[in-house]
């Protein structure tokens, strides 16, 4: 695997921020393999999630597109295959050979390798750690903006966290929401993905993940401008959550 496939650093604190579908770069073989156009893939990448996550002290960043691996998906189907695994998008011109998406694979095995190796050592020197796994949604698919009633500004994917963290979710959610202010709302759009199941499988008692989707009205979903005042309003929200999740 390429060095470049994902970015960690590591800080102070036990909470760790993740940006797993941040990335846009793909390997050469799998560029050349590909059918979808780069606009096509930005539009459901997760772009400046990374900068986001950078406000953490510990923050672990993927340079890859979705698109190569997902890594918010199990193993056995992080590759899309066929347009049903990538909202009807046909991915590929021709099937991926199985090098190739062997190759890919190895990113999902070794980003994994690395995440737990961070949670292992945020919990042996705090007790505990907190994952913020931020993503990005579009809500103007076909150009329609789509219902506020059923799209928040952030989504808190919580399904797969075990009951004991409930305290400092219900605290993470006030805080963030104050910041902003945001409307945030839990499990109305998302869940959660394959990481935060993960986490919370491998490290029930000592580890929690919050699966953060920031609706994209901090950036044009069509043509990637970002709106920088937006941005970092979001940007210190999370900040402003970080006190109150170090201390538990």
């Amino acid at each position: 695997m390429a060095p470049e496939a994902f970015a960690v650093r590591v800080g102070r604190g036990p909470v760790i921020a993740t940006a797993i579908h941040a990335g846009h770069d793909l390997r050469e073989e799998v560029r050349a393999a590909m059918a979808l156009d780069e606009a096509t893939r930005l539009r459901e990448e997760d772009p400046y999630t990374d900068r986001i996550a950078a406000v953490v002290p510990t923050h672990l960043v993927a340079r890859r597109s979705r698109f190569e691996v997902d890594l918010n998906r199990p193993r056995e189907s992080a590759v899309y295959m066929r347009p049903a695994d990538a909202w009807g998008l046909e991915v590929w011109r021709e099937p991926p050979s199985e090098e190739l998406v062997a190759e890919s694979l190895a990113v999902h095995d070794v980003f994994y390798a690395e995440l737990d190796r961070l949670i292992r050592a945020k919990v042996a020197a705090h007790s505990f750690a907190v994952v913020l796994d931020l993503h990005a949604y579009n809500h103007r698919r076909d150009r329609v903006v789509a219902d506020p009633a059923t799209n928040p500004e952030i989504n808190l994917g919580t399904r797969t966290a075990p009951r004991e963290w409930m305290a400092l979710i219900a605290r993470f959610s006030l805080d963030l929401s104050t910041a902003g202010p945001f409307d945030v709302r839990e499990n109305v759009k998302f869940g959660g993905g394959a990481m935060a199941a993960w986490i919370h499988r491998t490290f029930p008692a000592t580890a929690v993940a919050l699966a953060i989707e920031f609706k994209k009205t901090f950036m044009d979903e069509w043509t990637g401008r970002v709106d920088e005042t937006h941005l970092a309003r979001l940007r210190h929200g999370i900040a402003a959550t970080l006190p109150a999740l170090e201390s538990r």
